[in-house]
């Protein structure tokens, strides 16, 4: 290993986040520990209320912790201003969720362009790249239509390419096949597994989805505000 991949892509340290409840601290994360390679997938399997969403805001410097660090590629997070945050999101991170977000009045190609030209690269350059991701997840033959002619594993695919399209070094997916049947969830996991492969980025899972979790090259769930490694 080098350069960069001295680093986890992501690594959350000795994270502490509690919410005001009443008179009382409603303790979320004590301590929790997280690190992701390049390259990897991690499940993230938890039951409702235990911190979940929290963990997945928290990573995608959505919402700072109350304690611990959030390295993104080694840089620490937690003492930037909320532009600097913003500007690290926008390059090094990408969401995928359970509803795909599409914009209904652009195509799909569209969609995917978009991030890349707010971050400053030019139209032609946008095009070119969104063009081959799409073809890369086969739906070339898919880019000029609009998410409501899509299929809803086509839309999530979509979502998927535009989540990549400016090569962040982490992919945040939050339910990513929640909405789909079991054969449209399988194709577009691989469609996912295929860019992490192929980009060499690190990818957080959370799913209910404990098929395809075993696929993953990790599986961890949260404790008593800590990760704990799954077998």
């Amino acid at each position: 290993m080098s350069g960069a991949d001295e680093y986890p892509s992501l690594w959350l340290h000795q994270v502490r986040r509690s919410y005001k409840q009443g008179e009382s601290a409603l303790d979320i994360l004590c301590g929790a520990e997280l690190a992701l390679w390049p390259g990897e997938t991690v499940a993230l399997i938890a039951p409702s209320g235990a911190g979940k969403s929290t963990l997945l805001h928290i990573a995608g410097l959505l919402e700072k912790p109350d304690g611990g660090e959030v390295y993104v590629a080694g840089v620490p997070t937690a003492g930037m201003e909320d532009a600097q945050r913003t500007t690290l999101r926008r390059h090094q991170i990408g969401f995928v969720y359970q509803f795909h977000h599409l914009l209904p009045e652009f195509t799909a190609l569209e969609n995917i362009m978009m991030p890349q030209m707010i971050a400053g690269l030019a139209k032609g350059a946008a095009r070119q790249r969104s063009e081959e991701l799409l073809g890369y997840l086969g739906l070339g033959k898919r880019m000029e239509h609009r998410p409501a002619e899509l299929s809803g594993g086509e839309q999530q695919r979509v979502a998927i390419a535009r989540a990549v399209a400016n090569g962040p070094r982490v992919l945040l997916a939050d339910e990513p096949t929640g909405n789909l049947d079991p054969r449209t969830a399988d194709h577009v996991f691989q469609a996912l597994s295929q860019i992490v492969r192929a980009t060499g980025l690190a990818a957080l899972v959370a799913t209910h989805n404990l098929d395809l979790a075993a696929r993953m090259d990790r599986r961890v769930t949260l404790r008593d505000g800590l990760v704990v490694e799954l077998p």
